[in-house]
């Protein structure tokens, strides 16, 4: 029971640390979210150039992007016409950081770790695009890993590349900024970074405080056990600050903690899967390549080249405050921060009371015995328990299920893709069930497969 309660007040000091910084990152990612125009990132990023590899990396470190979120989006930017360097350069900085995790790493691990982060991120970025630039011939995406051309896709075939504009007024806008960043950024890293504090929580109490000197004469060695940990392991940018600083009060040294957090955003199992899908098997030697000799550097430049204490006097600080009365404001925020994610909880709750068709049990639908979804026989085929396509105000109504979402950057890539393909007017994904409503005239399955599967889903 003490054991328990140490590890609550741990997750509670760094929380408390944490949440004012965290709360402001989300508000600058609405932010960032509602006023910048669709396809103005595109714009800066077509052609097999460095300054596309260079553009790329700079837009990535801000964008708050997890780890899961950045592959459709990277994979619908090549589909706009982002040259592969560009594409790969925007993978690599993007799960790394983020104005969110900046703001986070600054509040646990203090200002040289804020600086030092997005700049090995940029760095690496551009490292490895420009390689990938250098040894792909053509510029335009293989259409399934093979041949050397791909269509623009582009729903209102307007020039490749021209931002849409703004649509709604400002007060919309700002509606659209909280709910991207207080719900919708929510819901995407909550999970997330609660397991993170959870972890880190777990490995104050729980692992000896000298765990770490046995790689005390050896920082290759601790480097490489880092990435193997992290590198299969899905940890979003936010998420790997608690376990970094956890990491670091129990021995780790600060360059190794560094490639805890530059190698486990960028790399996991899906996110690798993908880049070999549809950007091939050199590019994904590049993509890594680039990650983790990136990440070993900057490790030994921190470890070797820079003061420890720049690294070390911030992090002690933070224990002796884990251990001190929090503030009022600090107090308010971690609050805020709780409330935040107890609503995400009851969305996902609230989701669950419905079946796979999207209907509430209570409306429309009753599971039986075994778990499987009744509806009404004329809303649900028998098989796949997906409602029937037909038509609805005069117009053909299709429903697609879709495998592999799981954040609301996928599902907008999805709804995104989708509506370039000939004939669809409009198209609403269902996160929680993976079901696509497609409205349109003339609408090719087929198509619509390729669509999504160029981003990296099933259908």
């Amino acid at each position: 029971m003490e054991s328990v309660l140490n590890i609550l007040m741990a997750v509670l000091g760094i929380v408390n640390e944490m949440s004012p910084y965290l709360l402001l990152g989300f508000l600058l990612a609405g932010i960032m979210h509602a006023f910048i125009p669709d396809g103005w990132y595109t714009k800066y990023l077509s052609g097999n150039t460095f300054r596309s590899v260079v553009n790329a990396a700079i837009f990535g470190v801000p964008l708050p992007l997890c780890s899961c979120g950045v592959i459709p989006t990277a994979m619908s930017l090549r589909r706009e016409g982002a040259s592969k360097g560009a594409v790969v350069s925007f993978l690599i900085a993007t799960p790394q950081t983020g104005v969110d995790s900046i703001f986070a790493t600054y509040s646990l691990m203090g200002l040289p770790f804020a600086i030092v982060r997005p700049i090995a991120a940029l760095f690496t970025a551009i490292i490895g695009g420009t390689f990938v630039n250098a040894q792909t011939l053509s510029p335009t995406l293989p259409r399934n890993g093979e041949g050397d051309h791909a269509e623009s896709l582009s729903s209102e075939n307007k020039p490749e590349g021209t931002p849409s504009p703004l649509r709604g007024r400002v007060g919309e806008r700002v509606c659209s900024a909280l709910r991207f960043g207080f719900i919708e950024m929510m819901e995407d890293i909550g999970k997330w970074l609660v397991v993170g504090l959870i972890v880190a929580g777990l490995i104050t109490v729980l692992v000896p405080d000298s765990f770490f000197e046995i790689f005390k004469d050896n920082t290759l060695l601790s480097m490489l056990l880092v990435l193997c940990i992290s590198v299969p392991m899905y940890i979003c940018a936010t998420g790997s600050i608690p376990i970094a600083v956890a990491l670091m009060m129990k021995g780790l040294t600060p360059g190794a903690a560094l490639v805890m957090l530059m190698a486990g955003p960028a790399c996991n199992v899906a996110s690798i899967l993908v880049v070999n899908k549809v950007l091939g098997k050199k590019t994904l030697m590049l993509y890594l390549a680039a990650i983790v000799g990136g990440s070993i550097l900057f490790g030994f430049g921190i470890d070797y080249l820079l003061p420890r204490e720049w690294f070390t006097d911030h992090l002690n600080s933070t224990h002796a405050c884990c251990h001190e009365v929090a503030s009022w404001f600090e107090w308010t925020c971690t609050a805020i921060l709780t409330l935040l994610l107890l609503n995400v909880l009851r969305m996902k709750l609230m989701h669950k009371s419905a079946c796979s068709c999207g209907h509430d049990h209570h409306d429309h639908c009753h599971d039986d015995h075994h778990g499987h979804c009744h509806c009404h026989a004329d809303s649900l085929s028998p098989h796949e328990h997906l409602p029937i396509a037909g038509e609805e105000q005069g117009e053909k109504v299709s429903f697609f299920h879709i495998h592999g979402m799981t954040c609301n950057h996928c599902r907008a890539n999805v709804e995104k893709v989708i509506r370039t393909v000939k004939g669809v007017e409009s198209v609403t994904v269902d996160l929680q069930s993976g079901v696509a409503t497609v409205r349109g005239e003339n609408i090719d399955d087929e198509e619509v497969k390729e669509a999504v599967e160029s981003i990296g889903f099933t259908l």
